[in-house]
């Protein structure tokens, strides 16, 4: 199966778990079954800069981040780091994560979101 770019759903949303502005998610599958029922998400993030992913805890699915382009401030289970293109972050179910841009330009990260 192929999906073509024009066929990813496009989402905005508002104050993402208590963050600052709009986040924007293409979303590269439709729904958990593309992914054998093992995660539920796989995405471009783009956060334009002052918009953030507010912290959040993951109770049952576990959470990765490859950072595409730009820098942002990763807050890793309470402790905020800096990350930049290449880099590669994990959320293990049970511990929480956010996603800041405090930058001038675009941050675009490819997450997802694989159950425990």
């Amino acid at each position: 199966m192929i999906r073509k770019a024009d066929e990813c759903t496009v989402e905005y949303r508002e104050h993402m778990r208590d963050g600052e502005g709009t986040i924007e998610i293409t979303n590269f599958v439709a729904a958990p079954s593309e992914m054998n029922d093992k995660g539920r998400l796989f995405a471009r993030i783009t956060i334009r800069p002052g918009c953030s992913i507010g912290f959040h805890i993951h109770e049952k699915d576990s959470e990765l981040f490859y950072i595409m382009k730009g820098t942002g401030v990763y807050n890793d289970n309470g402790e905020k780091k800096t990350v930049t293109a290449g880099d590669v972050t994990f959320c293990p179910a049970g511990t929480g994560h956010g996603m800041a841009n405090e930058t001038d330009e675009v941050l675009e990260i490819i997450a997802v979101i694989v159950y425990a």
